[in-house]
């Protein structure tokens, strides 16, 4: 009998959305790398609106922590606040709405917090979990490094924001091409990941 072929994690436009976790004020000088997971996100979003695919925007706490940052650029999303360390409660009516949905791109912070338990709360219903590594960050490197290897054994797929952009774009035909060119001309800023997986991270094997 032939063994099941795994996923091979595809994305389309049609059935996927960004989720934007928690990028808020009071952890901009606590969360490393913070200033480029922020520009990271702003551009997958950028390329979304694009490409119409949806987005969705959370705060946690935002009484206490904050509003969104404004370079996020997430002019015209209505932040949904929370109190728990997954976003899938809060996005629970938006999840059911969407029947058609098969893949989420994941970004915000923090890594080993919001970002892994929504992971795990999505992979729960059967749907694709794509991390955006170059757009989650923590406030500890270790946490960053341990919440994204329990996701990809959890079997979520570890991408960067170009990566998943030229997947969703998919065709250099397509009309949108110059336009998400301009976005992606210039390489994703450091974040700090080369560091994490420097001389093949054993915990990545």
């Amino acid at each position: 009998m032939a063994a099941a072929r795994p996923s091979l994690g595809r994305i389309f436009p049609g059935s996927s959305i960004l989720f934007l976790c928690d990028m808020q004020e009071k952890f901009r000088h606590h969360i490393a790398y913070f200033p480029q997971i922020v520009s990271v996100a702003a551009r997958m979003l950028r390329a979304a609106r694009l490409l119409e695919v949806p987005a969705v925007l959370t705060e946690q706490y935002p009484e206490g922590l904050g509003p969104t940052v404004p370079e996020l650029g997430a002019e015209g999303l209505q932040p949904l606040a929370k109190t728990c360390f997954s976003m899938v409660p809060a996005l629970q009516r938006e999840l059911d709405s969407r029947p058609q949905l098969r893949s989420v791109l994941l970004c915000g912070i923090e890594t080993q917090a919001c970002i892994l338990n929504t992971a795990l709360d999505l992979l729960d219903r059967g749907l694709q979990v794509h991390v955006v590594v170059d757009a989650c960050s923590s406030r500890s490197q270790v946490d960053r490094l341990m919440a994204l290897t329990r996701m990809r054994q959890s079997g979520a797929f570890l991408s960067t924001s170009e990566g998943l952009i030229l997947q969703l774009l998919g065709d250099a035909a397509h009309p949108q091409f110059e336009e998400i060119m301009k976005i992606i001309k210039e390489p994703a800023p450091d974040s700090g990941l080369l560091g994490l997986f420097q001389g093949q991270n054993p915990l990545f094997h």
